[in-house]
Parts: C-alpha cells; structure tokens; sequence
C-alpha cells in the first residue's frame, strides 16, 4: 500500500486511505489504519513519540504504528511512502512495549531536568528570587 505526506494545519475530519496527514504547527500525524478496517490513527511527533522523515519516495514514520487499541490489531511500518507489515505482538509483547516507551520518556525528561538543573533547583532559584 503506498502512502502519501499531505502537510495540513487542521487534520481534516474526513481522513483519506492512504493519506499520511502531517501538522508540524501541533506535533501530530494520522492517517486510517493500513488495514482497512477505517480506524484514525494519531501519532504525535515528539523526541520521546514518533518522528517523521520526508524522503523523495514518500513518508517515513518511525517507530511502527502499533494499533493495540484498534480490534484488528495492525502492527506495520510506514517507510518511504509504504506500508511494511510486521509481525502481530501478544498481549506480553505490547505489555513489554508499553513499559519500554514509558521508560524512554522517563529516562528523556530526566535528562532534560538534570541539563536544566532539576526541580529542586529550580524551586530554590525561585525563592531565592522572592528575597532579593
């Protein structure tokens, strides 16, 4: 199946098969499920969600779009314009992907507060400021 960019501010409310619909004003892609079934499917585009890369030969969505939510269940890539089936996962697998997304954005705003000197500091920073 192939699979079209189309850069939008709005998503529409009518999505098109096929159609990967891109607002980089709010962070977020969707499109209908590769499958058929005409489920929505959102994916935001953060550091610690998915990201998006605009090649010649179409869109790449990255990592899969797992429809765990969906009854059908889909579980394929979006690379270059195509759609790339992937194996389905059992309940223990999407229970495991689930806690490794959970972990990679605790361990990404942790990151992030530890660079900007954590909450501690920030709260004793401000106070600080209240007295000077």
């Amino acid at each position: 199946m192939k699979i079209d960019l189309e850069h939008v501010y709005y998503m529409p409310k009518e999505l098109k098969p096929g159609v990967l619909y891109v607002s980089k004003e709010f962070k977020t892609a969707a499109h209908l499920c590769a499958c058929g079934c005409g489920a929505k499917i959102r994916t935001p585009l953060a550091p610690t969600e998915w990201s998006l890369e605009e090649t010649d030969k179409g869109p790449t969505l990255h990592p899969s779009v797992g429809n765990w939510q969906q009854v059908c269940q889909s579980h394929y890539w979006i690379y270059r314009g195509e759609v790339k089936w992937s194996e389905k996962w059992t309940s223990g697998q999407i229970a495991g992907g689930r806690r490794g997304e959970e972990e990679r954005r605790r361990v990404y705003y942790d990151t992030l507060d530890r660079q900007h000197g954590g909450a501690m500091q920030k709260l004793w920073l401000w106070i600080k400021s209240i007295f000077n």
